[in-house]
């Protein structure tokens, strides 16, 4: 710890009258400038007893943890479920309050393309007796399709999920090993362990031999560190970190003692509240595989969870088991396991009397730790993977799934549709105002055909009245004349200079009949044949096809052709009459 001068910060001692320390189980936070507790949290132990992989992306751009922790049961699946099919219904529920008009407003364009989504039930509504089945939509078949699909992408979701993660059972098979079997087992291992502190490693002394064996017995001896692995210090932010590797090491098949220690320096006592590791192991000839295991101590194994601090003579013992596994589902991976076993504290301090003696005597300034790597040789475990599920069995729950998400929905169609009459006319309601939007649509392009050949006066009420009137109306010529185009007029005109006003009159009667009597007599015996016969007058009905408007306007309009051609054809013959007989139009004139 960092020299802390008087006065002291809060959970702190004083000890050789001006220099402070955190209380046991507190660290110094030299930022703050405060002693801070240590506290140890579920997260940070880690403990893997299988095979993982190495290859991973940056926790910026993937958090691989959190998303894990968000979908580790299928409950998140159905929640998610629920709550897409209750806001379906919901909205669905929603729009009905809106009022459909003349199909023009966005409740009906809404209503409308939902009930075009009924693709589950179009042809099982309500039918009555006597009728033959026909496909209809209707918004509520098509707010019940959906919502079956939602159900069904879910629970397919959650059949995923189970089947990903409880496809296989793991097989672990142990047998005893020989010396073949030790052989072949060569990995690249590490052992990482931090002294929790705010110590340096300018305080360690580090270990220069390795113990084999066990301590009092005739195989115990001494060799040197290299022979075992290499070893470093670096600096961290929660503490000097010593790191053992050995690359492709045999697997040894005694115990292994390390030990070394930290002493007290001028600036710095050699304190410390906890302890973390992290060892690791993985076969050279497949690096993507890597067994693990890592976490942090405090206390020991029959200890309570009082707050204490490290320091003194007696040695700090962290035990870990390695034995060898062979993944047979990993083609035959031969890799070690490390498990932490043990942690067993040495010397100690709880109060802040015993640490402000303890720093004020030199005999207690340092902390001694050893490692303890305990060889489980005598037995190998085979691990494989047997398969629980099949291609028939899951087509079974997925057909399963399906058949109950649309056997609920049809049964709560069938219901609604049994109970609210109203609702069994729902498709022919949608289809009529679409039929009148697209008729009023189909008029008003047939009205902007009429303007741009005919004029725009020809829509006028007074001018285009097709009523009891339409005879007189033609009659008068106004329409013809005021609303047509250039085109249609000038060949009215040359139809009628091609008229012949040259009629002979009969000779043999002489001036027995008069010109204006025989021109009336001409019209009377000319056949007109009635008014065209419109339909949809006669037959009442209120709905009009837009064929039926189209094929009555063309009659119209040839029947009024016709009569103004009659008319032209009688005044042209009055005139020619009365251009050869003056005295016949002072007649008519008088």
């Amino acid at each position: 710890m960092s020299v802390i001068q008087a006065p002291c910060p809060a959970n702190s001692v004083l000890y050789n009258k001006t220099l402070c320390a955190c209380a046991p189980g507190y660290m110094f936070n030299a930022t703050s400038k405060s002693c801070n507790l240590f506290s140890i949290f579920p997260s940070e132990w880690v403990s893997n007893t299988g095979v993982d992989y190495t290859i991973s992306f940056p926790e910026t751009i993937f958090s691989f943890d959190q998303i894990k922790r968000f979908t580790q049961s299928q409950a998140v699946f159905l929640e998610a479920t629920a709550i897409m099919l209750a806001s379906w219904l919901l909205f669905c529920a929603f729009v009905r309050f809106g009022k459909l008009g003349d199909g023009k407003t966005i409740w009906f364009q809404i209503r409308w393309w939902i009930s075009r989504l009924d693709i589950c039930f179009a042809t099982r509504h309500w039918l009555e007796d006597q009728k033959v089945v026909r496909k209809r939509k209707t918004e509520l078949g098509g707010a019940f399709s959906i919502a079956s699909w939602i159900l069904f992408i879910g629970l397919f979701a959650a059949l995923l999920y189970q089947i990903i993660s409880k496809r296989s059972v793991e097989v672990h098979n142990l047998r005893a090993t020989n010396a073949p079997d030790l052989v072949a087992f060569r990995n690249d291992m590490e052992f990482n362990i931090t002294t929790v502190s705010t110590m340096s490693c300018s305080q360690l002394r580090g270990p220069s031999t390795v113990f084999l064996g066990n301590p009092g017995t005739i195989d115990y001896r001494v060799s040197p560190l290299s022979t075992f692995a290499n070893y470093s210090c670096v600096n961290t932010t929660r503490g000097p970190t010593i790191s053992f590797k050995c690359n492709d090491c045999p697997l040894v098949r005694d115990h292994v003692y390390i030990s070394w220690q930290f002493v007290d320096v001028p600036s710095q006592p050699a304190i410390a509240v906890a302890f973390e590791f992290n060892l690791t192991a993985r076969n050279p000839a497949q690096k993507k595989h890597v067994s693990v295991v890592s976490g942090i101590v405090r206390n020991g194994t029959d200890l309570d969870d009082t707050l204490l601090t490290f320091r003194g003579k007696d040695t700090n013992v962290l035990k870990f088991n390695l034995f060898p596994r062979v993944y047979q589902n990993l083609h035959n991976l031969k890799l070690v396991q490390p498990l932490f076993h043990e942690f067993l504290p040495g010397s100690f301090l709880r109060n802040g009397n015993d640490l402000q003696a303890s720093l004020q005597s030199s005999n207690n300034g340092l902390i001694n730790t050893t490692l303890l790597i305990n060889f489980l040789s005598d037995y190998v475990v085979e691990i494989d993977n047997q398969n629980i599920l099949g291609p028939v069995s899951f087509l079974a729950d997925l057909g399963g799934l399906y058949c109950i998400s649309i056997g609920i929905f049809f049964y709560l169609l069938v219901q609604c549709e049994y109970r609210v009459k109203r609702l069994r006319k729902e498709d022919q309601v949608f289809r009529n105002i679409r039929n009148r939007c697209k008729a009023q649509d189909n008029w008003d392009k047939l009205r902007k055909y009429v303007m741009y050949t005919w004029g725009p006066k020809s829509l006028l009420e007074e001018n285009y009245n097709i009523g009891s009137d339409v005879c007189c109306s033609c009659g008068r010529g106004s329409m013809t004349r005021h609303g047509e185009s250039l085109h249609k007029r000038s060949r009215r005109e040359s139809s009628l200079r091609a008229i012949s006003f040259d009629k002979k009159v009969n000779s043999t009667k002489g001036t027995a009949e008069k010109p204006s009597s025989v021109a009336a007599k001409s019209l009377k015996e000319d056949n007109i044949p009635p008014p065209p016969f419109l339909p949809a007058e006669s037959n009442g009905s209120s709905t009009i096809d837009m064929s039926d408007i189209q094929k009555s306007l063309r009659n119209l309009y040839e029947y009024n052709v016709m009569l103004r051609d009659k008319l032209v054809d009688t005044q042209s013959t009055l005139r020619a009459l009365t251009a050869k007989n003056p005295s016949l139009a002072s007649e008519n004139q008088t």
